[in-house]
């Protein structure tokens, strides 16, 4: 597992106390006999200060050697957090998501931890290598695991987290930048969805395992460097609506940020890997289903971009102001375009 930051995320000061306790999770899981029975090299990790991969309000992840341990959010519900690690430790999830390593001890300030193998995450640098068709398909193979599909987790498997996040952005704008211009625009935007898109009811389609989180900081290769693709990060993971896993480029193609033929590239392989969250078929729409969570994906990168730019004392860069853009062309739609279509 690694991580990368979030658009609009940032770390909280408390984070700068949990990165030794951390560190330490980490190198004891790395050292464990099973991991390095024979171990004659010295550890070159040992030697070097504790290596930070993310410190985000949602999550701090350190790395040593191999390992990477992360410290959940605070508000982390502990049933559901173990149930999502056992999701992503279950065989049928084999090839899909990166399984957890054995790792137990205490909350670190309140705070749930966990240890993954570490993952080469996709080089931002090189946006042509970006794996667009990978992480479609491995969407599609999430999505057609069925509850019944994984016996013996520890609990019922929690709703998955996409819309509920998408209010917490709306709030963290509220309270960082409400007063921003910008900020009715993405406002009059969130009240035009559904209920269910802003995590106030049940999704009409919620039956789906999804990730619930899906950018490409969420990919990583394992055994690193070249090992197959795998999806990390399951936070957000549980029983929802699939199209909202498509929802985020779906939002950026839409709002001119991800050029037509990688989405048509994204799209097709997801169709190709037999995924449910849209018709098959390339000449089927698509949009009926990805309309309503792209427009959430918006408004939440618009919320989360405002709060950003009032943290660092600036007005929105040029990649920020398309998706507010995006924004005003939504609270501007018809109402009989703004409603939720039937499933």
């Amino acid at each position: 597992m690694t991580a990368s930051a979030a658009p609009g995320a940032s770390a909280p000061a408390a984070s700068a106390s949990v990165v030794p306790l951390l560190a330490g999770v980490a190198q004891s899981v790395a050292h464990a006999p099973d991991r390095v029975p024979s171990r004659r090299q010295p550890c070159h990790a040992c030697r070097q200060a504790a290596h930070v991969l993310a410190e985000r309000d949602d999550g701090t992840v350190v790395r040593h050697d191999t390992v990477v341990a992360k410290a959940h959010a605070p508000d982390t519900d502990p049933d559901a957090h173990r149930t999502r690690l056992a999701v992503a430790a279950h065989p049928r999830l084999a090839g899909v998501l990166l399984p957890p390593l054995p790792a137990t001890g205490p909350l670190l300030h309140g705070r749930p931890v966990s240890a993954w193998p570490y993952g080469l995450p996709v080089d931002p640098g090189d946006p042509d290598a970006a794996p667009w068709e990978q992480a479609a398909a491995l969407l599609a193979r999430l999505h057609r695991i069925a509850a019944a599909d994984l016996p013996g987790l520890p609990g019922p498997l929690p709703a998955m987290r996409g819309p509920a996040k998408a209010a917490l952005a709306v709030a963290r704008m509220e309270g960082a930048a409400a007063a921003h211009p910008a900020a009715d625009a993405v406002r009059r935007a969130w009240l035009r969805l559904p209920a269910w898109a802003r995590g106030e009811a049940p999704p009409p389609l919620g039956g789906s395992l999804c990730h619930g989180d899906l950018h490409l900081g969420q990919l990583v290769r394992h055994p690193a460097p070249q090992g197959r693709w795998l999806l990390i990060d399951v936070d957000d993971l549980g029983l929802g609506d699939p199209a909202w896993d498509l929802a985020r480029p779906a939002a950026w193609y839409a709002a001119g940020l991800l050029p037509p033929h990688v989405w048509r590239r994204f799209l097709g392989a997801y169709r190709s890997a037999q995924g449910p969250a849209v018709p098959a078929g390339a000449s089927a729409d698509p949009w009926p289903r990805l309309d309503v969570p792209a427009r959430a994906l918006t408004v939440q990168t618009a919320a989360l971009a405002l709060a950003k730019a009032a943290a660092e004392r600036r007005e929105p860069d040029e990649v920020e102001q398309l998706v507010l853009d995006a924004c005003v062309r939504i609270a501007a739609l018809p109402p009989e375009l703004a409603c939720d279509p039937a499933p």
